[in-house]
């Protein structure tokens, strides 16, 4: 029995706190609201229906009190002509028309009494009522602002956790970099200290050697040109002359 006992507690925690999970406290007062709600439309179709009664009695009673005026009449109409018997046959019936008058009056004073009273109790529901309502209201958005708190924090949780990966990579980026300034500090160092050889300049100082070399065999082509030019021209002056 102990066993069981125990296993029936465990069941019963479980589920309280699949109910907790499940249940939306919001939707809850909403039903609770929606159920006040509908009792005091109740009360008020009971009010509405009351009135109704009485209403309906106020004019049977209207009706009865006619009559009562109408028999009346009869009974002296029928006093003056002589006719007894007639004249009393019209008080019996204006007796029980005035009976069933008082009856009719005392049920619509019943009736003032009960709508007086619920209408008493429908004005003691509807401040009920609209007190829920804004209470209902102020848990609602109570909830929806722990529940943004909650969401909130959640994220903010999630990105500690993110701007913890971000942080080493930026101090692995920082480390890396701190290491390219370094080697290129080196690097400066050994080029001014003459370590690391300029090709660069020699390959512009043999670039013009070998352009000087060029400009000069060309200067000795147009003078060979011009040598061999001026030769011709004095052979040809000759033998112009020898042959005049």
């Amino acid at each position: 029995m102990g066993v069981l006992t125990r296993m029936s507690t465990v069941v019963r925690a479980k589920m309280n706190r699949l109910l907790d999970k499940a249940e939306d406290p919001r939707e809850t007062l909403d039903f609770a609201y929606e159920k006040q709600m509908e009792m005091l439309r109740n009360v008020k179709r009971g009010v509405v229906e009351m009135v109704t009664t009485k209403r309906r009695l106020e004019l049977q009673a209207s009706k009865v009190q006619e009559t009562v005026v109408k028999l009346e009449e009869q009974a002296r109409q029928a006093m003056a002509a002589g006719r007894e018997d007639l004249a009393r046959l019209a008080l019996q019936r204006k007796q029980a028309s005035v009976y069933e008058l008082d009856g009719l009056d005392q049920q619509v004073a019943n009736l003032e009494l009960e709508q007086e009273k619920l209408t008493k109790a429908e004005q003691r529901l509807k401040a009920k009522v609209d007190s829920f309502r804004t209470r209902k209201e102020i848990v609602k958005a109570q909830y929806n602002a722990a529940q943004a708190q909650v969401r909130i924090g959640s994220a903010l949780s999630g990105i500690s956790e993110e701007m913890g990966d971000v942080q080493l990579s930026i101090e692995r980026a920082e480390t890396k970099t701190e290491s390219l300034r370094a080697r290129a500090g080196a690097i400066d160092e050994l080029a001014e200290a003459g370590v690391l050889e300029d090709f660069s300049g020699r390959e512009d100082q043999l670039g013009k050697e070998l352009a000087q070399i060029t400009a000069s065999q060309n200067v000795e082509d147009e003078l060979e040109g011009l040598r061999a030019g001026l030769h011709s021209d004095q052979k040809k002056s000759l033998t112009d002359g020898g042959q005049q």
